[in-house]
């Protein structure tokens, strides 16, 4: 079993964080809080530690990690292009809920599993999560359980799920809303396929908020009227 270090006590997240940036290091996946569920993160650069992850949570490599970065220039980094449509989403709804998936730069040497050429980014709005990623880099990063179960929203309803897969826990008591991020496909603002944005999934951030700042190119939800 990891250990659990309790973040709201200073002494104990100063370690904590040391921990989970060894651990990283290594190699070993940790659970850390994020501004919508608890986070199961592993070196997004090491192939052995992305496994690590799928295999903790009981994945395949057809289910590959979105990768979680501690700014805006990070995103940058990591995929081909950023349309002007997906700085406009950044702006709005950076650090939060927004996952945003995109061609993935082909220069980088990593390996998520079965992406098809696209990484899932976000950029979360949690301190201790954001400082962590200032010191690591990017992180895969998926909710902590295991696959067919809720997302943890707190680190016990985590650990007991992931137990001794899982190096460290970094406790930040219960987060505040439970509700995991949006997914969006932007693929096709960079020039895959039909122009339009795609809801993979449902989440922190609405359809609504969404179209405020897409308009039209936010595809039509089955239920939805048509855009008056």
């Amino acid at each position: 079993m990891g250990r659990t270090y309790d973040c709201s006590d200073r002494e104990q997240m100063l370690a904590g964080m040391r921990a989970a940036r060894q651990a990283i290091a290594r190699g070993e996946v940790i659970v850390a809080p994020t501004d919508t569920v608890y986070g199961v993160a592993a070196d997004a650069f090491s192939p052995a530690a992305v496994k690590r992850l799928l295999e903790a949570k009981g994945r395949s490599r057809q289910q590959p990690p979105p990768v979680l970065v501690g700014s805006t220039e990070a995103l940058h980094a990591l995929v081909e292009q950023v349309p002007e449509e997906v700085t406009a989403l950044v702006e709005r709804f950076w650090p939060g809920g927004l996952t945003i998936v995109l061609p993935a730069q082909p220069s980088l040497t990593w390996d998520l599993g079965e992406t098809k050429g696209t990484v899932a980014v976000r950029q979360p709005n949690n301190a201790i999560m954001l400082e962590l990623l200032a010191e690591t880099g990017p992180l895969a990063v998926s909710s902590a359980n295991l696959t067919g179960q809720p997302a943890a929203i707190d680190a016990m309803s985590a650990s007991s799920m992931l137990g001794e897969r899982v190096g460290v826990f970094l406790d930040d008591g219960p987060v505040s809303t439970g509700i995991a991020s949006t997914i969006i496909d932007a693929t096709g603002l960079a020039g895959r396929g039909e122009r339009i944005v795609r809801v993979l999934r449902d989440g922190a951030i609405t359809r609504d908020e969404l179209r405020e700042v897409l308009g039209d190119l936010l595809e039509e939800d089955a239920g939805e009227d048509p855009p008056q």
